[in-house]
């Protein structure tokens, strides 16, 4: 049987799979001018104001794990599609799809954790659903979220990057791959000297902080599945510029790092949830820096490359030994179930 004929994990992954799997199949027959813009958030002009809207759905395997659980996954997830579309998050619906037999007390720690996160990121859950079936037919637990902002005036751009320039800097704002081996740590029960923490966190206060403070922002995606990697490849996919990451300058834990490569992992793909990548006007960037080290989500932030016209439609990795290699989609899933 081909591998075409099939769903296959790699398919959930953000990456290459992933892709043509949107393209080939779901934009084939939904495609309509508001999809083709393929951003995180649908932009929705309604009467005078415009919003943006999205929905997504978690699976994470365990549901909890270390720094977080399914429930402030689905809130921080959904709210920070809508913020990197340069909206302000407002309102939020969950639908959960139980498995028969699932603990009560599990279920309302997931619960209060959403409302938790949703108090912190300030926004209201205002609508759901639940359905129940049967044991066996759905691995405990998944939670689907729909959310809702105001769009920014002046921010309709920053989701497709349309406006960026060579010269343009690249940000992110702190460690990365610490959300995939918090999840692969727990559900693999590898004991991690000193531990490591998911990242899942609602950035919408930091990213606005950044927006009013310092300008400058062209684009803004979260780096989740398929982490840095996948996100600056897509940006640059079609381009007439390319973008060169510094290996030495990408925050990265000493754990991560280690845990990465007894795994077999490149950290550059591993998964985050509370990780935004920017790019930012060169004027502006060392004043965006500023503000997001400023904020206790952006501490520890980083300029990690710039946008340059030497290789249109690449990502080049200049690594830290000072050679260079190519940063492109991954092929297949590295870590399946991790959001």
């Amino acid at each position: 049987m081909k591998t075409n004929d099939t769903i296959l994990l790699g398919h959930g992954s953000g990456g290459r799979l992933t892709n043509e799997l949107i393209q080939n199949l779901f934009v084939r027959y939904f495609n309509n001018e508001t999809l083709s813009g393929m951003t995180d958030s649908a932009l929705l002009e309604i009467g005078h104001g415009a919003i943006a809207f999205t929905t997504d759905s978690f699976v994470v395997d365990p549901l909890v794990f270390p720094g977080g659980d399914i429930g402030k996954l689905a809130i921080a997830g959904t709210v920070n599609d809508l913020a990197v579309s340069g909206a302000e998050p407002l309102y939020l619906t969950a639908a959960f799809i139980i498995e028969e037999g699932f603990s009560m007390k599990l279920l309302e720690q997931i619960v209060a954790s959403m409302a938790d996160e949703a108090a912190k990121a300030g926004v209201q859950i205002v609508s759901g659903d639940t359905k129940v079936v049967e044991r066996g037919k759905c691995d405990k637990l998944f939670i689907n979220t729909s959310g809702i902002g105001r769009q920014r005036e002046g921010a309709g751009k920053v989701a497709s990057g349309c406006d960026i320039k060579p010269g343009d800097a690249i940000i992110v704002n702190g460690f990365i791959g610490d959300h995939g081996m918090a999840v692969m740590s727990a559900r693999k029960q590898i004991n991690v000297q000193a531990g490591i923490l998911s990242d899942c966190a609602s950035l919408n206060q930091m990213i606005d902080e950044v927006w009013i403070k310092s300008g400058g922002i062209r684009f803004m995606r979260d780096a989740t599945r398929g982490g840095l990697g996948a996100v600056s490849s897509e940006l640059v996919s079609g381009k007439p510029w390319g973008i060169d990451l510094f290996e030495e300058k990408i925050p990265l834990r000493q754990e991560v790092r280690g845990m990465c490569e007894v795994l077999g992992f490149d950290p550059v793909y591993v998964a985050n949830e509370g990780k935004v990548v920017m790019v930012v006007d060169q004027q502006h960037a060392s004043k965006a820096l500023d503000v997001m080290r400023s904020h206790v989500l952006g501490i520890h932030a980083e300029i990690i490359g710039t946008v340059t016209t030497a290789h249109p439609g690449r990502v080049w990795m200049k690594t830290s030994v000072g050679g260079s290699r190519i940063v492109d989609l991954p092929a297949g899933e590295q870590l399946p179930r991790i959001c």
